[in-house]
């Protein structure tokens, strides 16, 4: 028997039809179930093939437990290894060399120290910073977020200079991005399962929550094709199983403004009933493929072509 263990906090429309549908099909030697943990052990296999990992973002055990599966051969979407190591500015970094185009974006330390560290830990950083450059370089309006994490957390919308220094002074110890301000006229939400399959979602990141899937954007065939390669694009490169990418359109142009979204909302009550169906039809295909292809004892997670040419010493960029 090759079980399918999906791992989840407090959701409970997608994990329950998840489950659900892939125990539906009736494939024999496949069953899907909640993961179940009791103990973990250095070096001792867990009872799944694969798992689908929801919560480990915000859970550090989980993280951990997760690595262990891996490495005793279980295929974790996504590769713990890799989400460990993955943040947004290096998201931003890369799309630089691969032809997809991203805002104009630094990154700033935090505005307190951090725990531990004193103005000595810091003889590197040339403080002031060169905030003419840096300001110039993104120009106002523009966003601060973290370089790590998610949920539309401590994001900000700043108006200037003044602004800034101003919100800046809130964000404690956290590392924060500074980011152009791109004022598009569509704006997509793109899930992309198995760095093959995608659906692309009209979504309005100015609605109240329960309302951004309702948007009436209406791209032609031409251009869903332009964001569909963009999305696999990015995919391939960061090898995420699970992922969602967004696309602001600003005359025309795709610009990628958060692609680092490997535990991406998949609620029935805020993707709606279409994009519900589709991320759990896709999500337990894609599972069960890997279940289906799962070798014991090998090494059966994704591992993107960033890490894929680095580690054979080939050229890292077309």
């Amino acid at each position: 028997m090759k079980k399918i263990g999906i791992l989840f906090g407090k959701e409970r429309t997608f994990p329950d039809a998840f489950i659900e549908r892939i125990n539906s099909k009736n494939i024999d030697g496949i069953q899907a179930e909640p993961v179940k943990i009791s103990k973990v052990m250095q070096g001792v296999p867990t009872e799944y093939s694969v798992i689908i990992d929801r919560i480990s973002q915000d859970v550090p055990f989980y993280r951990a437990y997760l690595k262990n599966a891996a490495l005793c051969g279980t295929a974790v979407i996504n590769n713990p290894f890799w989400w460990s190591a993955d943040e947004k500015f290096f998201n931003n970094c890369l799309a630089t060399k691969i032809n997809v185009p991203v805002p104009n974006t630094v990154i700033l330390p935090s505005r307190d120290l951090p725990t531990d560290t004193s103005d000595d830990s810091f003889t590197n950083l040339d403080y002031p910073l060169d905030w003419d450059s840096i300001f110039s370089y993104v120009g106002f309006p523009a966003y601060m977020k973290p370089f790590a994490g998610g949920g539309w957390k401590n994001v900000y919308k700043l108006h200037d200079m003044n602004d800034f220094f101003d919100k800046h002074a809130e964000t404690g110890q956290l590392v924060m991005l500074l980011q152009e301000e791109i004022v598009f006229e569509e704006y997509y939400r793109c899930y992309c399962i198995g760095g093959k399959y995608v659906r692309i979602m009209p979504y309005e990141p100015r609605n109240p929550h329960h309302l951004r899937y309702v948007a009436g954007f209406k791209p032609t065939a031409e251009k869903l094709k332009e964001m569909e390669d963009i999305v696999l694009r990015i995919n391939k490169y960061l090898g995420y199983d699970f992922n969602t990418v967004e696309l602001a359109l600003r005359d025309g142009v795709p610009y990628a403004i958060d692609f680092c979204n490997p535990a991406p909302d998949a609620d029935r009550n805020s993707v709606g009933e279409e994009n519900f169906a589709w991320v759990v039809e896709t999500a337990a295909a894609y599972a069960i493929e890997k279940a289906q292809a799962y070798a014991e004892g090998k090494d059966n997670l994704t591992w993107g072509e960033y890490i894929r040419t680095s580690a054979n010493k080939q050229p890292l960029f077309p």
